[in-house]
């Protein structure tokens, strides 16, 4: 028994060697790894921008190629690479009529009261209807873009009380100049929209990119007055009646009649297109 003991027991401590000798040879492995540099985590990770596969970049287009394909993909600017039209109508001139003799009365009250604004920038008399319309416009005054006419169409709404030409001048139509509607707290629409021409005009915005615009509503069955300020290249509408800016592509349920600016009034020419495009037949 002895013997076979000692045979066992030489075949034991001679098989317990194997598991030392292994765990030398892991050690001595890892040790020659552990020696070299590690490589950093972020090579590990998935690249943060992936190249597509179908990427070819000879076919990208470059110079006039790649403004071309640019402008044909923006729906802002008209394929001969100027600015899309308002509501993507043409215009053609008014020559007469109350539209216009309203607009170059008020045209010409603007200018006025264009002077009296200079005059209270430069720390000059300053009337307290011209103060509320630097203050409205002051309201955007650090704040650009769509946020900067939005804040000033809020402003203005805020500013006055809806009420019919009939209630408070006791005439069907009446147009004020921006003082005289501040001065009364109230107006219609169109005393709302010149409020708002003047108000972005005096916030930097230029003559090109802010105009007034009537349109035929569909419900209820009326003219209702509008500003249009053109941001980035597209143009929103600041209606009275919401304080949501809405882009002149959406406007439903209007039709397009006059657009009014510094050079003067024009009316939007309905073709096929025009009229199908607003919901008419």
């Amino acid at each position: 028994m002895s013997a076979h003991f000692s045979s066992q027991s030489a075949m034991h401590q001679g098989g317990s060697l194997w598991p030392m000798f292994a765990c030398m040879g892991v050690l001595l492995i890892g040790s020659i790894q552990m020696s070299e540099p590690l490589q950093p985590a972020d090579d590990f990770a998935a690249p943060r921008y992936v190249q597509p596969a179908n990427y070819v970049q000879h076919d990208k287009p470059v110079g006039d190629a790649a403004n071309k394909a640019s402008m044909l993909s923006d729906p802002t600017i008209s394929h001969d690479g100027q600015p899309a039209r308002l509501f993507g109508m043409e215009t053609e001139p008014v020559a007469s009529g109350a539209i216009l003799e309203k607009w170059t009365s008020v045209k010409a009250d603007l200018a006025q009261e264009f002077e009296t604004l200079a005059r209270c920038r430069a720390n000059g008399p300053c009337p307290a209807a011209a103060q509320r319309l630097i203050d409205i416009s002051a309201t955007g005054a650090h704040r650009s873009g769509r946020a900067r006419v939005g804040l000033i169409n809020r402003a203005v709404d805020l500013a006055i009380s809806p009420v019919s030409d009939e209630t408070q001048w006791g005439i069907p139509d009446h147009w004020s100049a921006p003082f005289e509607t501040l001065q009364s707290n109230r107006g219609d629409c169109e005393d709302y929209a010149i409020v708002k021409y003047a108000a972005l005009l005096e916030a930097g915005l230029s003559e090109d990119d802010v105009k007034i615009v009537i349109v035929r509503n569909v419900l209820p069955d009326e003219d209702h007055a509008e500003v249009a300020a053109r941001v980035d290249g597209r143009w929103l509408i600041l209606d009275n009646r919401t304080l949501t800016l809405v882009r002149d592509t959406d406007v439903t349920r209007a039709i397009p009649e006059y657009v009014l600016d510094r050079e003067g009034v024009r009316r939007f020419i309905r073709s096929g297109r025009n009229r199908q495009a607003n919901g008419q037949t």
